[in-house]
């Protein structure tokens, strides 16, 4: 048997024909094929099995005793997930036509060789899965693909992890890819990708925080008919609409934990089973998931299952927040500069001095994000080819050059003051407008959580004698 025309085994067909003695050899041909055949000769029996079995596949004749296969479809009877190959006398074309307008993937004109129907099953099953995998194929592993800035820390990382998909190209590990809201996780997902060895097929790409808890596992894993109220159609995962390329989970964090325990399994045994279904499906697929917050400490307060952390944590990287990133700052601004201004139709842009100065000075607490929509902004304002201070800073009319929380009435007192005591009144503030939240407080503070702690921890020390300070002095 070649493999383009051996069926999945033990997949299941219902074949529909009045004709007794074709139906036998038909039932005895697909079983040679490892196929498990349910018979049906009319209309009213297949009503009866479509309502309570799943087919994968389905080989059914045009005209029947009891009337004619358009009226199945034309009532939804068949599943999305199945297969299904309508058999036709020569004259019978027009009508088979019009079953493949209503949701038939193929058909076949009597008399034909029994090889043709694992064929046309299988082309089914191919045009199905790639029209899943259409409806949410990311559109950015394409020509903008390399559109993502990497430094050189990041590019030494991505060159080791695509080192390792291509050595284990045929089951490459998950990646998880952690960082604060909009440092690029997703374009990154995208540039990994693209790059891989898995480019030619599809990226399909899911938001898990927009997900309903009560739709998650439908979307992900697809679902049968009648699988839950309003379910009046099955429909096929994401899970096998990614199969063979990459399935990119953004915001994992946000799944419940029996949603995490099937990408678990999905993950390591390699099957999935559709909501309301009873058969395991293969799928082979690469796993890149992203969080805007630590899974481990998710883990550790009992919001995460630790097993699957441990099963994506097989490839790791954080992406930074801009303001650690103070030399990649300019580039990547000169980067989106040029991105922006080829998306208007405007021709090469630059920053004056001052302006890249500022754009130094911020904190950007938004990261990439941030930067571009304020590079945007400055765009759109800026009739000039050089973009300067007045068309970057943040509505209002301040700009870097003058925080915003400066008094413009104090200055520099000549006798000095103390610059602990500034920064310590600035945390404090800061504290208290978010409620003693530290994470929140260094954000807009713009530093990191470990800076925040230890000025806190100073804070509390007592203070150590200067030896300057000497009674004999």
């Amino acid at each position: 048997m070649s493999p383009e025309t051996a069926l999945p085994a033990g997949c299941e067909v219902l074949l529909l024909e009045d004709d007794a003695a074709l139906r036998r050899r038909l039932t005895a041909h697909l079983r040679g094929l490892g196929a498990a055949v349910t018979e049906a000769a009319g209309l009213a029996e297949a009503r009866r099995l479509l309502a309570t079995l799943r087919f994968e596949y389905a080989l059914v004749d045009l005209h029947l005793p009891d009337g004619e296969v358009l009226e199945l479809f034309r009532e939804g009877a068949f599943s999305e997930n199945t297969a299904v190959v309508v058999m036709t006398a020569f004259g019978g074309i027009k009508q088979a036509v019009e079953a493949m307008r209503l949701g038939a993937c193929d058909y076949l004109a009597k008399p034909f060789e029994f090889e043709q129907v694992p064929l046309a099953f299988l082309r089914g099953r191919r045009s199905r899965t790639a029209a899943r995998r259409e409806e949410h194929r990311d559109r950015g592993n394409g020509p903008d693909a390399d559109d993502f800035f990497l430094g050189e820390a990041l590019r030494t990382h991505l060159e080791t992890i695509l080192a390792a998909e291509r050595r284990l190209e045929r089951r490459p590990p998950p990646l998880l890819i952690e960082g604060e809201t909009g440092t690029g996780k997703s374009r990154l997902a995208g540039w990994l990708h693209a790059h891989g060895p898995r480019a030619a097929q599809p990226l399909v790409r899911i938001n898990c925080a927009a997900l309903p808890e009560t739709l998650a596992e439908a979307e992900l894993f697809g679902h049968e008919r009648g699988a839950f109220t309003d379910a009046k159609h099955a429909r096929l995962g994401l899970f096998e609409a990614a199969d063979g390329g990459t399935l990119f989970l953004d915001e994992i964090g946000a799944l419940a934990a029996g949603t995490q325990a099937k990408i678990l399994t999905a993950v390591e045994e390699g099957f999935i089973r559709r909501l309301g279904g009873t058969r395991e499906i293969r799928v082979e697929v690469r796993i890149i998931a992203a969080s805007n917050q630590p899974l481990a400490g998710l883990v550790a307060a009992g919001k995460f299952r630790g097993d699957l952390f441990h099963r994506l944590h097989l490839l790791h990287l954080v992406l930074p927040p801009l303001r650690e990133r103070a030399g990649d700052i300019v580039p990547l601004a000169r980067h989106l500069l040029q991105r922006l201004a080829a998306r208007h139709g405007l021709g090469p842009l630059q920053f004056s001095p001052a302006a890249e100065a500022g754009l130094r000075a911020q904190a950007w607490p938004g990261n990439i994000r941030e930067l571009a929509h304020e590079i945007e902004r400055a765009l759109i304002f800026s009739s000039g080819p050089t973009l300067n201070l007045a068309t970057l800073g943040p509505p209002g009319g301040t700009t870097p050059a003058e925080p915003a929380w400066r008094n413009p009435t104090w200055s520099l007192p000549e006798t000095g003051f103390s610059i602990d005591q500034v920064i310590d009144a600035l945390v404090a503030e800061a504290l208290q407008a978010t409620g003693h939240n530290v994470s929140a407080a260094a954000r807009r503070l713009g530093v990191n959580r470990e800076y925040l702690r230890y000025r806190l921890a100073s804070a509390r020390r007592p203070a150590k004698p200067d030896p300057s300070d000497s009674v004999g002095d």
